[in-house]
């Protein structure tokens, strides 16, 4: 009989190491394409790939849910969670944006108690306090962390937070697949709706960086940007269902600690793909992530009854 928590906790990290990814490759076409037509374009690859899983898991009638106006509900906070957090990326230095986002655990321990009516213990809060104070090590935010775009990050990670809270409630009832299903079918409709919107009203012109890459008109991508932007749904796909997987099997107080594990692919990528060099901190703050986010997990109260399924 598998440990719930465990999985959650590896489902997690591997949804964090896609998403780590796709951030990559949205941040390395933000400055040629519109988020709207990004998202699109993604959304679209996911698609026919959740149905696929929709049909393997619960069957296609699953996705006739009775909680279909929650199931809406919750997509649309991951929406303005998706789209505030890479808004903030033309504005911000990476390591600012990413530093604030991962405040996410931080949100999560305060909605979790009032939300899911979780018990937070003195070692999931010490865990997440010297992980935030890892991300400080290893990301040295600096002045830029004051531009007002910064606030689209702490938006964006306080929705993130709420949504996976939610994905904890509805996952009594509902398959991971269906609830990613909803999230990727609102992020179509969202993106394509906006898109038009901005293309009738004419405001495809801004001068904050966020604004532009959000209200910037769609061209054509180039087929090596077209297969990056199209390979972000593959990822996306199998990552929100990891996500969801996560916090919808094990106690969100927990898994959140592991958000934090996205930093110990940052260092790399960008390494490998913009030529940044880490610096001796970026290892310092990835050792009290990892020591955090395992003291989390050995807290007893993080070991729940084990179930058949998983």
């Amino acid at each position: 009989m598998q440990n719930r928590t465990l999985l959650g906790v590896v489902y997690l990290c591997l949804g964090v190491l896609l998403f780590s990814v796709q951030d990559a490759i949205v941040k390395s076409v933000s400055g040629a394409y519109a988020l709207t037509e990004v998202v699109t374009i993604r959304s679209l690859v996911s698609m026919p790939i959740l149905l696929a899983i929709v049909h393997w898991e619960a069957g296609l009638t699953a996705l006739f849910s009775k909680n279909v106006k929650l199931l809406v509900y919750r997509a649309l906070i991951m929406l303005t969670a998706y789209t505030t957090y890479y808004m903030a990326f033309p504005a911000l230095k990476l390591a600012d944006a990413v530093a604030l986002y991962f405040t996410v655990p931080l949100f999560m321990l305060a909605l979790a108690g009032p939300f899911l009516g979780e018990t937070i213990g003195w070692r999931r809060i010490t865990a997440v306090v010297v992980g935030f104070l890892g991300v400080i090590v290893m990301l040295r935010p600096g002045a830029g962390v004051f531009e007002p775009a910064a606030l689209l990050t702490l938006f964006s990670a306080a929705t993130y937070a709420l949504s996976m809270l939610m994905a904890r409630k509805l996952g009594n009832t509902e398959k991971a697949s269906v609830l990613t299903f909803y999230q990727n079918a609102v992020y179509l409709a969202g993106a394509g709706l906006f898109a038009l919107f901005l293309q009738l009203t004419g405001w495809q012109h801004a001068t904050h960086p966020s604004l532009k890459f959000l209200v910037r008109p769609w061209s054509m991508p180039e087929t090596g940007d077209l297969l990056l932007i199209a390979s972000c749904g593959i990822l996306a796909a199998i990552g929100l269902m990891c996500l969801t997987q996560a916090y919808r099997i094990a106690r969100a107080s927990v898994v959140a600690s592991f958000e934090y594990t996205g930093l110990l692919w940052a260092p790399l990528w960008g390494y490998l793909f913009f030529g940044e060099i880490p610096y001796a901190t970026t290892w310092y703050g990835a050792a009290l992530i990892v020591a955090a986010g395992l003291f989390a997990l050995a807290s007893p109260a993080a070991r729940e009854p084990e179930t058949a399924e998983a």
